[in-house]
């Protein structure tokens, strides 16, 4: 496989260890440096791109992936309002696509579990929900979009709750901001999100009633597990179109 990195941070360098170690070849690297590279020419020799960069960029590096008929898996969270957009762009121009909050398989399992969990406490009632999330100082956006994805798999199967909001003290650019956990309605769910050192990830959804408390959790201890997850979704993806997902590579 011919594979173009399109983010060449932590991210982007532990891809390429693995990529290689997979016996992979690496056609190019776009890094802010060399941008004004990433076009249908430098494209063309690629299989498939990985795109992981930030907020800002992603939506235009992934246009130009499927404009260039050039397969794109990526892991940038922060935009996907827009995701839709290039999903249908997607299909209609036979292109492929893989987009994933988290490329770990153990928050996939737990994404699966949340679902059923909400499921099941709504069945139950009697709980409250909140949800935690902790990375590293440098990402760019809050809540992150493992936590969302998990709120909103929750309200999709908790009809108490119908909408978000992020508490992240100290965070500028979080989204939804709440002045305080307490200032949330009724029947909106609480994203705390917490930037602390290098910290890798940790994802936590707790239910809460007047007796007990029931947690699903799960943190990440290394990068290795994100890149490895999105080397495998780029394999998955060569010779393939359309849209996908990790469901879709679970299967």
């Amino acid at each position: 496989m011919k594979a173009a990195i399109i983010g060449y941070g932590k991210m982007g360098h532990e891809i390429e260890k693995i990529l290689l170690e997979r016996g992979h070849r690496v056609v190019l690297v776009i890094d802010e440096n060399n941008a004004s590279d990433l076009d249908c020419a430098h494209l063309a020799e690629a299989d498939v791109a990985l795109e992981f960069t930030t907020p800002d960029t992603a939506y235009d590096n992934i246009r130009t992936c499927i404009e260039s008929g050039t397969a794109v898996v990526s892991g940038t969270t922060g935009w996907t309002a827009r995701l839709g957009e290039l999903q249908t762009l997607c299909r209609e121009k036979e292109s492929a696509m893989f987009y994933a909050s988290n490329y770990c398989l153990g928050v996939n399992l737990m994404f699966r579990l949340n679902r059923k969990l909400a499921e099941m406490i709504a069945g139950v009632g009697g709980y409250e929900v909140r949800v935690r999330e902790i990375h590293h100082t440098q990402k760019k956006d809050a809540p992150s979009g493992t936590a969302i994805t998990l709120t909103e798999d929750i309200i999709r199967n908790l009809p108490s709750k119908k909408s978000w909001v992020n508490y992240a003290e100290g965070i500028e650019h979080a989204t939804n901001r709440v002045a305080r956990p307490e200032d949330a309605a009724g029947d909106q769910i609480v994203i705390t999100s917490e930037r602390v050192g290098m910290a890798p990830g940790l994802h936590e959804v707790t239910y809460e009633s007047e007796d007990d408390i029931l947690a699903l959790r799960h943190e990440i201890k290394n990068r290795r597990t994100l890149a490895l997850g999105a080397v495998v979704a780029a394999e998955f993806l060569c010779g393939k179109k359309g849209v996908y997902s990790m469901d879709d590579l679970l299967k």
